[in-house]
């Protein structure tokens, strides 16, 4: 297994060069960067309401010299492969640039937006696998009757309606009209001056709503994933058999079904990985909630490269080492796996 975990760990250098070069060209190569933005509003605070991002008009603005040196400051004066080596360089030494709309660190602008990320993150994959799990355990073991098919179109029409909808639905609903949540936000504006006990209240106040919104996205997917694997394995020639010998139906499926139904489950887990601090641009900006998502989205509008850059290292790095950790939980659910080389 070890040789195994460091083939697969090797493997992440050359899929991460690929990922980030892609995108580094991207960002280089599409119009209206940094450079442009900035020239356009400079036209735009003159008066010119007809602002071009042409160079001969920005010549206008700013002379050659002064382009030049913009060219030098977002690193646009240099060839492609040279400029994204030495981008590779600093990130190697985790230094991410500076972001061209906030004028500070990248890593400290997206350090500032974790921990509300994280937060929905982990808490959404803890509740979906607490309901889901359960549910599907149900579903597998009454299919075909009134609470399969009642659960089955529940979920089914929450699959089908976007969190972000349901988002608006909750806040209408719930904060607007009948006042029962707050808007949006994820504590008031006292926290600081409550206890302990009282933030995390607080907290928990503000994050009811959007984690509905969030959970419905993975809700129909995980229940359908666990109750279709136990009924797979609940029809396995191994549980028929041990209930032949007198097992009783509750120990088959605890004892042999239940396990092996973790299987696709396992594959999943890993993969969320990335998810957690991921967000949802839509569902923080109808809850005001202002995470990675929001940060993700905005820094694209803005044309902020060196924050999409920097967001797509973290969420690079955390899909790949997920996948390798979906492996891992495979192997520790399923004793069949093992992680060995093909013998010549």
């Amino acid at each position: 297994m070890l040789n195994y975990l460091i083939k697969r760990f090797l493997l992440i250098i050359p899929t991460f060069l690929g990922i980030t070069l892609v995108v580094f060209t991207i960002t280089r190569m599409v119009p209206g960067g940094p450079i442009e933005k900035m020239i356009t509003e400079m036209q735009l605070a003159q008066g010119d309401g007809k602002a071009s991002m042409t160079s001969a008009v920005a010549g206008s603005t700013l002379s050659d010299e002064q382009l030049q040196e913009l060219k030098e400051f977002y690193g646009f004066d240099k060839p492609i492969l040279v400029s994204y080596w030495e981008w590779l360089k600093k990130v190697v030494q985790f230094d991410l640039g500076r972001s061209t709309r906030y004028n500070d660190p990248v890593w400290d602008t997206i350090k500032s937006k974790m921990p509300v990320s994280i937060f929905y993150g982990i808490t959404t994959m803890i509740l979906t696998y607490l309901v889901c799990i359960p549910l599907g355990v149900a579903k597998a073991i009454r299919h075909g009757g009134i609470f399969d098919n009642l659960s089955s179109i529940l979920v089914f029409i929450g699959y089908a309606i976007p969190g972000y909808v349901v988002g608006i639905l909750l806040v209408w609903f719930f904060a607007f009209k009948y006042e029962i949540f707050p808007m949006g936000g994820f504590t008031g504006d006292e926290f600081e001056e409550l206890s302990l006990a009282a933030q995390i209240w607080d907290i928990t106040y503000h994050a009811i709503l959007p984690l509905i919104a969030y959970m419905l996205g993975s809700f129909a997917l995980m229940t359908f994933i666990m109750k279709n694997s136990l009924m797979d394995n609940l029809a396995a020639d191994y549980v028929r058999t041990a209930m032949a010998k007198g097992l009783s139906f509750p120990r088959a499926v605890i004892g042999h079904a239940f396990r092996n139904s973790f299987i696709p489950l396992a594959t999943h887990l890993g993969n969320s990985i990335s998810v957690l601090v991921a967000g949802s641009f839509l569902i923080e900006k109808i809850f005001n909630i202002d995470g990675i998502g929001l940060l993700g989205f905005e820094a694209l509008v803005e044309k902020d490269y060196p924050v999409v850059m920097g967001l797509l290292v973290i969420t690079a790095m955390l899909t790949l080492i997920g996948n390798i950790l979906s492996d891992i939980c495979v192997a520790i659910v399923d004793p069949r796996v093992k992680f060995q080389g093909v013998k010549k």
